[in-house]
């Protein structure tokens, strides 16, 4: 018993951390491809000037990695502007050729490579759970075609180069939404839940595997749950909070706290179905604005101690 309350205690360790950016300037810091440094939106009066800002994953000077303001793809190869109509401006900044889609302002999610982008054009006006949502795709500098309609959803994510993550309701008298897989080039639809409302959707770096929180649903449906995108039975996982994937097998965990302390971080591993507890931060998460470098090696937070950035090696 004496061993087990030891080895409880040696998980429960407070993970050591250190600051990198200080002084409450730069919620929703972003890692680089690299997983070398941290990417935010700054300015006046701390910076000369508004633009994307980088630091070291290990702290130290602060230097301007792009001076216009933009929504940048994740392996940082275009810079997408949306315009005041229903034109976006997409950017391949290796040499600055641009083209433009209508996505009418909303979000471009892109494939691993980056060579393809979905986006979700929805009706501007009713209820939105009875909206039309149509979803389109398009070839990088290539014509948009749309490959779907769905009423109160839209594009969660690429699965591969060719599937789509889709949640939505297949009529607007339907009561569930959808979460299902959808093939760009055949049609054919796989879908993998059914439910009132499907939230917090995240797709492992691989897409073999989809987290997502169900709530405000039946008993039986609410919690969190883990599925293969490949369809199968989704599994719960018992616990909540907030979450992000580490690696392709891996995803980790701060559950929901209310009555104060530190928050604790972990891990759960899809293949064993094992939960492993990390650590604790010593700290609590403001507002939810952590992240795991590409590398699954670091993760980054917002402290609600001081609104001071953190970064601490994962073990």
């Amino acid at each position: 018993m004496l061993a087990a309350l030891l080895a409880g205690s040696a998980l429960a360790a407070t993970l050591p951390s250190r600051a990198v950016l200080s002084g409450e300037c730069c919620p929703g810091a972003v890692w680089t491809p690299d997983s070398r440094a941290l990417l935010f939106l700054d300015g006046p009066p701390a910076r000369g000037s508004t633009g994307i800002y980088q630091v070291s994953a290990s702290g130290g000077a602060v230097t301007r990695r792009f001076s216009s303001v933009a929504f940048f793809s994740p392996a940082l190869r275009w810079a997408v502007r949306p315009g005041t109509g229903d034109a976006t401006t997409l950017e391949r900044l290796a040499d600055g050729r641009k083209f433009t889609l209508p996505t009418r302002g909303s979000d471009v999610t892109w494939n691993r490579a980056e060579t393809r982008a979905a986006y979700t054009r929805s009706d501007t006006s009713g209820n939105y759970d009875r909206r039309a949502s149509r979803v389109f795709v398009a070839d990088v500098f290539g014509a948009p075609r749309q490959v779907a309609t769905l009423y109160g959803g839209g594009v969660s994510a690429w699965l591969n180069d060719t599937t789509l993550l889709l949640t939505g309701k297949p009529t607007p008298q339907a009561r569930d939404r959808e979460l299902f897989t959808l093939d760009i080039r055949s049609g054919a639809r796989r879908v993998l839940r059914q439910a009132l409302g499907v939230r917090a959707l995240t797709v492992s770096p691989d897409g073999r595997f989809v987290a997502y929180t169900i709530a405000f649903d039946s008993a039986a449906r609410n919690g969190l749950w883990v599925q293969a995108t490949a369809g199968g039975t989704p599994r719960e996982l018992n616990d909540y909070g907030s979450y992000r994937w580490r690696d392709s097998r891996r995803l980790l965990l701060i559950p929901l706290k209310t009555s104060g302390g530190p928050h604790t971080l972990r891990q759960y591993d899809v293949t064993a179905n094992a939960w492993t507890t990390l650590g604790d931060l010593g700290d609590q998460v403001r507002q939810s604005d952590w992240g795991i470098s590409p590398d699954g090696k670091r993760l980054n937070y917002l402290s609600a101690k001081d609104g001071n950035v953190r970064v601490l090696t994962l073990p």
